[in-house]
């Protein structure tokens, strides 16, 4: 096992900026669903999200992060594929304008 995989956690923070118009209704649908995924996926070991709060005006018009746990790359992988993942990603090109995806091991 490498420093980067003992400690067992893997984050995929994903960001979103929404298209003009998107009214806040579809937004909380939107997060409501990726949340529900962590009930869907057993593979996901934790879920946290927000909305940007930072005075530095440097989010690039990103407003929402989501922030996903996993313990394995492998655990990862699997969400990736999974079809209730694939399910809400189909649902993402009527309002998401951009979207930025980052994973990392915890050091």
């Amino acid at each position: 096992m490498t420093a980067a995989t003992a400690t067992a956690a893997l984050r995929h923070i994903v960001m979103f900026s929404f298209k003009e118009g998107t009214t806040p209704e579809r937004i909380d649908a939107l997060v409501a669903g990726l949340g529900g995924l962590r009930h869907a996926i057993p593979q996901i070991a934790g879920y946290e999200w927000g909305t940007n709060v930072s005075p530095e005006n440097m989010n690039d018009g990103f407003t929402h992060c989501f922030t996903l746990t996993f313990t394995s790359a492998e655990d990862r992988d699997a969400y990736l594929v999974h079809p209730a993942h694939q399910a809400f990603v189909g649902t993402l090109g009527d309002c998401v304008q951009r979207a930025l995806v980052v994973d990392y091991w915890v050091q």
